[in-house]
């Protein structure tokens, strides 16, 4: 009975629908259907209502086949009815309002803006909430237009009228006004920024409003202001913290979420430290106290669950998984990484299933940001002195009978990790390591990923530490691998190839490939083309492949021609969907990008081995069309691979070069920082192997790179590769790049003092002092900067160490001694001993 009621249902939705599609024929249908909203007061207001929303979805649909006549019709009656007693009623006008208006009629309807402006003056006060219930809307959806010379900037006119409404008597016109200004802030609208200072006033005179609505609105104001107009709210920051530590406790829980991403945003500006440093004693207890899991949470936490790991997952429990496209960077000194690089949220994803979203994120994050980049210092100073005694606590909490005790105690330990390996490795590292280990084979599927995402942390800090204990890890991840379910087994790809990155070549020894490769080329084997678990295997292989080096040989074939296919499919899918957008479907890129980022992986582990499956392949064609993509992602691993093949097989690359530069020069943009960053490494490996030939492509790029190391705010990872390349394209065509050395000098010096002594330094050191030898006035403005960079080397090679000898001799017999001590009075004292004691200056 049941099958056939299901399919009597479905003949009514089509009958009904194609009713619709019949009615639809006679023009006067939507005629009707305003009328039925607008004027039919003898319905009940649901029919009404439903009767505007058929409209709604008529107008997206077929608004271009409605005569002029309806089409002014409807808009007419929609205005002359905004003010409608029924709230409902005037909701549905104002959707309506919207659908019209974004179907490009914003231009052609030109006296919408204004009159809707005027109703808002209307002593009735359902036409003035009805209005600007439509405003809002349009605000929302068309920010950008009503910002543009299209529309002639209308809201010169609106911000000023929305700011009067501030002070109005009702609370929604209130909540309306700021929600509408609150849509020009991240854009940076010009009307609005010309008003910013009495915007920020009105928000401080509603800082003790009554409705939770307006209270909400105000905050979500401030959280924008801080990320993008900061400089006006540092003078108040102090009554603004004050006002934001109460809202975080207020009484209605959206008004506290909303306070909280207030926390969360100014952990990300520069000034967080300073700014909270006074407040943390009052800030810290509100968000302890607003993380307690309630009863319900316990129960939707499955924290009463504690063996469930041969339960398996169901799909909406997995969350879409998103590539991070390689980018390229160098090694610092002490091998700290990039500031301000992506934290992996692992701990507590599950809390997005909480029947209320509590506070527990954003003490989580505010940790993360705030303690971490800015206070970590004074924070782990304060815990250092406990932590002797906490963290063998902490271990044993990994082994507590609760499931939830276990894995927060997996997730706090991994906040200490970078303390734990800085201990002697048998009085922390071992036993949280074994402990951990245990966790990752935990009866319980939360308990494993908190132990798989722990572990993963660990290896970051720990990197060759671990390598005596190789065995015993790979013996336990390779055991989870038949344990784990769908979820879970996408985390411990993480971890391995976080294990791979961690310990490099040690991983290439038999026994533990023996051990790792059979699971992994098990899984590799059982996935289709279309499957999305390829993404987090796809990157695990590559980690393995660049570690294992030649012992990755007896893998490569398979794994490399499977790449080339998903790269070769993506394209021919794009281009069929570019052709014919109704009939194929838009190819999800990611596989492509994946893909293009394992070839890196694996030329970068094989080096010159990789040269026989790029003879046997189209690579070199995909390539050049993936460098052309309209995506950033996939031309920023297309850049990476360049590189990487670039270094590995040359003589495949170098007939390609003529039409590889100009979209190489292209792509230094750095509006796309991770292209631009790639595009310059790549340009930087192809002038070490093309030497003088690159001379016809030096006025392609050269430009580009000066313009990029003087830019202010510039990530210090481009900047570094930018110096780099400038570095070695000097050292080849010494001639063409040397006449500029005094425009890039300064940041070029300051720029690469940072970074550890390896092979990219050593290239680009040779090229500056080759570019000293051919312009050395170019230099002598700056020469303390070329002084300092000098003295960040460790070991020089003793040829270039030579070059530095003359250059830094050759500057000091020609100022003479009384000028060169002048100079040198100027140095930091540990300079002065450094350059005198290496170079005898």
């Amino acid at each position: 009975m049941s099958e056939g009621s299901c399919d009597t249902e479905d003949w009514r939705n089509d009958a009904e629908n194609s009713k619709l599609e019949q009615l639809n024929q006679f023009p006067d249908f939507n005629n009707y259907l305003i009328f039925v909203l607008t004027s039919l007061k003898s319905e009940d207001e649901p029919t009404r209502s439903l009767s505007g929303l058929i409209l709604k979805n008529n107008v997206k649909a077929h608004y271009q086949n409605f005569p002029p006549a309806v089409a002014d019709f409807i808009k007419r009656e929609c205005l002359n009815n905004i003010g409608d007693p029924s709230p409902l009623i005037r909701a549905t006008i104002g959707i309506l309002i919207t659908t019209i208006a974004s179907k490009g009629e914003l231009q052609t309807w030109p006296e919408l803006l204004p009159q809707l402006c005027n109703l808002l003056n209307s002593e009735d006060y359902n036409t003035c909430e009805g209005s600007f219930g439509a405003l809002q809307k349009i605000c929302e959806d068309s920010s950008e237009l009503l910002d543009s010379d299209a529309l002639n900037r209308p809201l010169n006119i609106m911000i000023p009228k929305f700011l009067q409404f501030f002070k109005h008597c009702s609370p929604k016109i209130r909540s309306h006004a700021i929600a509408c200004v609150n849509q020009f802030i991240i854009g940076r609208a010009q009307a609005l920024m010309d008003n910013i200072d009495t915007f920020i006033e009105s928000l401080f005179a509603l800082a003790g409003d009554e409705d939770c609505e307006v209270r909400k609105n105000v905050c979500r104001a401030l959280v924008m202001l801080l990320e993008v107009r900061i400089d006006r709210l540092i003078p108040h920051m102090h009554s603004i913290i004050q006002y934001m530590l109460q809202r975080t406790q207020d009484a209605d829980e959206n008004v506290a979420l909303e306070a909280c991403e207030f926390w969360l945003t100014l952990a990300e500006q520069p000034i967080c430290k300073e700014a909270l440093s006074g407040h943390l004693v009052q800030l810290i207890p509100i968000l302890v106290n607003g993380m307690k899991y309630s009863e319900i949470d316990i129960i939707l936490l499955k924290g009463d669950v504690e063996e469930d790991d041969n339960v398996p997952d169901s799909e909406q429990d997995i969350k879409p998984r998103f590539h991070k496209s390689r980018t390229v960077t160098l090694q610092h000194e002490g091998g700290e990484g990039e500031e301000g690089e992506d934290i992996d949220d692992d701990e507590d994803d599950d809390d997005d299933t909480l029947s209320d979203w509590n506070l527990r994120d954003a003490l989580r994050r505010l940790g993360y940001w705030c303690w971490e980049p800015s206070l970590k210092v004074c924070c782990m100073q304060g815990m250092v002195q406990y932590l002797p005694e906490l963290i063998p606590h902490l271990i044993q909490c990994l082994c507590d009978k609760k499931a939830l005790v276990r894995s927060i105690a997996c997730w706090t330990l991994s906040r200490y990790a970078h303390w734990v390996v800085s201990q002697p490795p048998d009085a922390h590292l071992k036993p949280l390591m074994t402990e951990l280990l245990k966790r990752i084979l935990d009866g319980n599927k939360r308990v494993q990923e908190a132990a798989c995402s722990a572990f993963a942390t660990l290896e970051e800090e720990a990197c060759t530490e671990l390598v005596p204990y190789l065995s015993f890890i790979l013996d336990t991840l390779v055991f989870a691998f038949g344990k784990y379910q769908h979820k879970n087994l996408l985390i411990l790809y993480d971890a391995i190839g976080t294990l791979a990155d961690s310990v490099g070549h040690h991983l290439n020894q038999p026994e533990y490939i023996q051990k790792l490769m059979p699971p992994l080329i098990q899984k590799w084997n059982e996935l289709k083309d279309e499957d999305k678990d390829l993404f987090p295997l796809l990157e695990c292989l590559s980690s393995v492949a660049t570690a294992l080096q030649s012992g990755f040989l007896p893998y490569c074939e398979p794994v490399y021609q499977r790449c080339v296919t998903l790269v070769q499919k993506t394209l021919a899918q794009a281009m069929m969907y570019s052709q014919q957008p109704d009939q194929y479907e838009a190819p999800d890129k990611d596989f492509m990008i994946v893909a293009l980022d394992l070839l890196s992986g694996l030329a970068e582990g094989l080096g010159g081995h990789v040269d026989q499956l790029v003879a046997r392949s189209n690579i070199m064609t995909l390539l050049f069309q993936c460098m052309q993509d309209t995506m950033p992602e996939v031309r920023q691993s297309s850049f990476a691979l360049l590189g990487d093949l670039t270094k590995a097989c040359f003589p495949h690359v170098k007939p390609c070069i003529a039409e590889f530069m100009p979209i190489l020069g292209t792509n230094l943009n750095p509006e796309f920082i991770s292209v631009c960053n790639n595009a310059t490494w790549a340009i930087g490996e192809i002038c070490m192997q093309m030497g003088v030939e690159m001379q016809p492509y030096v006025a392609l790029v050269l430009p580009h790179l000066v313009e990029i190391i003087n830019r202010p705010n510039t990530p210090k990872t481009l900047l570094e590769n930018t110096a780099i390349t400038i570095g070695r394209l000097g050292y080849v065509c010494p001639q063409e790049v040397a006449p500029m050395l005094q425009q890039f000098i300064r940041p070029w010096c300051t720029s690469l003092r940072n970074i550890r002594d390896n092979e990219e330094k050593d290239s680009a050191f040779r090229g500056i002092c080759v570019m000293i030898g051919v312009n050395p006035g170019g230099v002598v403005q700056d020469f303390i900067f070329f002084c300092d960079a000098v003295a960040s080397w460790v070991s020089p090679k003793d040829d270039l160490r030579d070059m530095f000898y003359k250059i830094l001799h050759g500057f000091k017999d020609q100022v003479g001694e009384e000028n060169w001590q002048q100079f040198s009075e100027q140095f930091p004292p540990i300079l002065k001993e450094r350059l005198s004691a290496c170079y005898g200056v």
